[in-house]
């Protein structure tokens, strides 16, 4: 099931303007400009309700974190969260990550979070998979060379899927695991990914690094890419 529409959505949303970006194509190229005391500019795709999203920015106050989410119902509880929190290094913008290439200039990212998308398990939605070729030209042509795309899945065949696509591109994978919390909570979990942990299901993650990658014929879907998981949850 989807999050509940909530009635007083507006008000939150305005409430949390200074988080908010609503334009995020004129800030193409003069993201850091935000936080100038940033040294890295990360990207999180379908951030959802926010939890990974405020504890990695905690964490890491050298990384300004752009947050993405196309459910602003879901994208509001997040912001609420920066908000309480008083964190300066990181921002939301809601729109498609399909769309990502009109939003940063080449090269600017330095690396991206793409936590639990939709898996879209039938072989003809395949080019709608964000691991799909299609996507990882879009992101390489944002990402510095070098740049890093960390990947977690509970989804045992897309991961197998996008390991085949990362190797395809011959972009070099790290850390890759079929069960990242074998012997214990590692690192910073989703909403979605406590869930599953607690009910012992293994979470896939790599982590991928990027260098430019020739265009190909045919490019990727342009709906339906929000992370499955975040936005399922009500409050």
């Amino acid at each position: 099931m989807r999050m509940r529409k909530k009635p007083n959505l507006g008000p939150r949303m305005e409430r949390c303007s200074d988080w908010w970006i609503r334009e995020p194509e004129p800030m193409a190229g003069r993201w850091r400009s935000l936080a100038p005391q940033c040294t890295r500019l990360w990207v999180e795709v379908g951030c959802g309700k926010g939890r990974f999203t405020v504890q990695t920015a905690q964490a890491n106050p050298d990384m300004l974190l752009i947050a993405m989410e196309r459910c602003a119902d879901a994208m509001v509880v997040a912001m609420e969260k920066a908000k309480e929190l008083g964190l300066k290094n990181v921002f939301f913008v809601d729109i498609d990550v399909a769309r990502i290439e009109e939003c940063f200039t080449p090269g600017e990212l330095d690396g991206m979070f793409i936590n639990f998308c939709d898996p879209w398990p039938r072989k003809k939605n395949a080019k709608r998979r964000l691991t799909h070729r299609g996507f990882l030209e879009k992101y390489s042509r944002v990402l510095a060379d070098g740049g890093q795309i960390h990947f977690k899945t509970d989804n045992r065949p897309l991961f197998e899927f996008s390991l085949e696509e990362f190797a395809a591109l011959s972009l070099p994978m790290d850390q890759t695991t079929f069960d990242l919390h074998a012997n214990g909570p590692v690192g910073i979990m989703t909403d979605y990914e406590e869930k599953f942990y607690e009910m012992g299901t293994p979470i896939n993650r790599v982590e991928v690094t990027m260098h430019p990658i020739a265009p190909s014929a045919e490019a990727p879907v342009r709906n339906e890419t929000t992370p499955k998981g975040e936005e399922s949850d009500t409050i």
